[in-house]
């Protein structure tokens, strides 16, 4: 599977020794390339608030997308290959996860609108992994079919792949 270009790990995975993440780490061995993993439990992401809104709502139409606040939109709009390791929680992923992706949501950056409110992507990766370990039965339908709905719909990102394990506590 060797690949070249600027690979993004997202690891959504709370412990150390995550089964997720040495699924993830396998994916990321196999790609061949070297990485730029964030650790979201290690940043300080937080949800929006209306402070942050209105900051950035005034960013976005000033056409400001250099400011810190986007660095991590950036980041994920000008990878060529993403990886996100999260596992199945609660029928699920992680929270943590949600507040990532709220917080590089950013039109202008990894998505905009055509003149028929017609979403179009502005990353530029051509291939995204989602990694995922289950104790029990997996359904993608509010993980993985999630996070392929948005990133193809919304962010541009045409090919994803679900790299999965389940049952492993049963």
């Amino acid at each position: 599977m060797k690949e070249s270009g600027k690979v993004l790990y997202i690891n959504a995975c709370a412990r150390g020794n995550s089964r997720t993440d040495k699924l993830a780490r396998t994916v990321l061995s196999d790609i061949g390339c070297e990485y730029v993993e964030r650790k979201l439990y290690d940043m300080e992401l937080s949800p929006l608030t209306e402070e942050k809104l209105l900051k950035r709502t005034e960013l976005i139409e000033k056409g400001l997308f250099s400011d810190d606040m986007f660095v991590l939109s950036r980041e994920f709009a000008d990878a060529d290959i993403i990886v996100i390791a999260a596992p199945f929680w609660d029928l699920s992923f992680p929270a943590i996860l949600k507040l990532y992706i709220e917080n590089i949501y950013i039109t202008g950056i990894v998505s905009e609108y055509t003149e028929n409110g017609v979403p179009h992507g502005l990353c530029k990766a051509k291939k995204l992994y989602y990694v995922t370990t289950a104790g029990g039965p997996y359904n993608p339908d509010f993980s993985y079919g999630y996070i392929k709905s948005l990133v193809t719909d919304y962010f541009g990102i045409k090919e994803t792949e679900l790299v999965m394990q389940d049952m492993l506590d049963v």
